[in-house]
């Protein structure tokens, strides 16, 4: 058969993701941040999009009081959520200094004419006013940052230019917990001044405030700190040449190396305890967002679950038919017709993802809440095994849909604020054959048996896994041992050197 090229016409069929059904995947993954980025750069963009701003409401009082009451008047100082407002501490003040100063004739010959033509300028009543963009916001002062606080210090310890201009570069190389993070040898290079100066200055810069900044490595952050406290004696000062040992809760060796008895090593483990690792963070400046839950659960009057979406982590996004419209009859070209119709179509679009975005996550929502009722009810100890396949094969939808429905959502019950993901957890097998516990539960149980043991009893890892299996939770050893390791729990031996140290210093 001879071979040649040629043409052949076929049809089949496959599935193709649009760029509107990418977005949509987008949207039902984005947290709430990101969402709200995103809608602000879509309204930005496209000119029929606008934000529906809540109707402020309306409160008629067909007989209105001649005299407002006191408490009236002072509940205007207030928000609805009894914060003071800025807005009703100016209007105060203007009424408090126009009782004090009234705008009439006789301001004039009080004040004179200059301090009462000021007056006049910076009170609400002429036009202008101060108090028309007065902001209680404008009067807090800036976050000092640890830069700025060292800054200062240095400004006041060295009298030489040439070492601030050193000082300067050591404060450059902090990080945010405060350790110096940069080599002594790059910066005299770098600054062509002599390795001595440069650890004279690192020397008098170790002395600023707070205690422990300007350190290289935690040993020296601790040394500092005990120093400033008159504490860095010679068994301290092994001590802290040991902190792999304070680590692994060698007591023993520590007590050996440091000369010390066990009362004596007690009180050095306090005022070790007593210092900070990290003394930079606490002029980080960082803000904690408070988490935002996306979906409230509480407790229906029928006994069940009443689950709904959160109405504040909702956007609310309207296209604007109106201004369509208006623009789309004065449009004279064929690419302004096509331009408008390109919006509608994206205002449609993103209106419509929105919405089935709302309703695939409270659909999932809804799943958990019923999978997971016993903790709702009882706590964590009842929470079962869960995989997003249960779920996804229950509501009828992909699992890879559930999985970027529950990512970085949360869910507020009144067990307190939980994340989504949280209520999916492995599950481990029962020893007698019953149904399944849950990995969260089981860590759980193993952090409390932990907590209630004593020093004369302390729990190794198989004896936890015995106890466990009494219990109906068939566990393997390593499986305890990555549970205790992932919570922060040092092992048995380690335990048993804390407790019993600290028992002998109770007696």
């Amino acid at each position: 058969m001879a071979l040649a090229a040629k043409l052949q016409l076929r049809q089949a069929q496959s599935l193709v993701m649009t760029p509107q059904l990418m977005q949509s995947i987008r949207l039902l993954q984005f947290t709430q941040a990101e969402l709200e980025r995103f809608i602000d750069e879509e309204i930005e963009r496209n000119p029929l999009l606008e934000r529906a701003e809540p109707q402020d409401a309306i409160i008629n009082d067909p007989e209105p009081a001649a005299e407002p009451s006191q408490a009236a008047a002072d509940d205007d100082w207030f928000d609805n959520e009894g914060a003071w407002t800025s807005e009703a501490i100016s209007d105060k003040l203007d009424t408090s200094l126009e009782n004090v100063f009234p705008d009439d004739p006789g301001t004039s010959e009080r004040l004179g004419p200059d301090l009462a033509a000021q007056w006049k300028s910076t009170s609400g009543n002429g036009s202008g006013g101060a108090s028309e963009g007065f902001d209680m916001e404008d009067m807090a002062a800036a976050a000092v940052t640890l830069r700025d606080h060292v800054g200062e210090q240095i400004a006041f310890a060295f009298s030489s230019p040439a070492d601030r201009l050193i000082a300067a570069e050591l404060a450059d190389g902090l990080d945010e917990a405060g350790y110096l993070r940069a080599e002594l040898s790059e910066v005299a290079g770098r600054l062509g001044a002599d390795l001595e100066t440069v650890e004279r200055v690192l020397s008098t810069c170790q002395s600023f405030d707070p205690v422990g900044i300007f350190a290289r490595e935690l040993a020296e952050c601790i040394s500092l700190q005990l120093a400033a406290r008159d504490r860095l004696d010679p068994a301290m000062q092994a001590l802290v040449a040991n902190l792999d040992l304070l680590a692994r809760r060698d007591f023993q060796a520590l007590r050996r190396i440091c000369g010390v008895d066990e009362e004596d090593l007690l009180d050095m483990l306090a005022d070790i305890k007593a210092l900070d690792p990290r003394p930079g963070l606490a002029f980080s400046g960082g803000v904690s967002d408070a988490i935002v839950a996306d979906v409230e659960v509480r407790p229906a009057s029928d006994g069940s679950w009443a689950v709904e979406l959160n109405p504040d982590t909702l956007p609310r996004v309207l296209v604007d038919q109106v201004y369509f419209a208006q623009v789309s009859g004065h449009a004279r070209s064929q690419g302004e017709k096509d331009f408008l119709s390109e919006c509608l179509q994206s205002a449609n679009w993103l209106t419509r993802s929105l919405d089935q975005r709302a309703k695939t996550i409270l659909k999932v929502t809804l799943e958990i809440v019923r999978q997971q009722d016993a903790f709702l009810v009882h706590g964590v100890r009842h929470l079962r095994p869960l995989n997003l396949k249960t779920v996804a094969d229950a509501i009828g939808m992909h699992e890879s849909t559930v999985s970027r429905a529950t990512a970085n959502k949360y869910m507020l019950t009144p067990r307190g604020v939980f994340e989504l993901r949280y209520f999916f957890t492995a599950a481990i097998a029962a020893s007698s054959g019953g149904e399944a516990h849950s990995s969260e539960a089981v860590r759980d149980r193993i952090k409390q048996m932990i907590d209630e043991e004593q020093a004369s009893d302390v729990l190794s890892d198989d004896t936890i896994v015995d106890l466990l299996k009494a219990d109906g939770i068939d566990i393997a050893r390593r499986t305890v041992a990555k549970y205790r390791e992932g919570m922060n729990i040092p092992s048995s031996v380690q335990r048993r050197r804390e407790k019993r140290a600290i028992a002998k210093a109770a007696h």
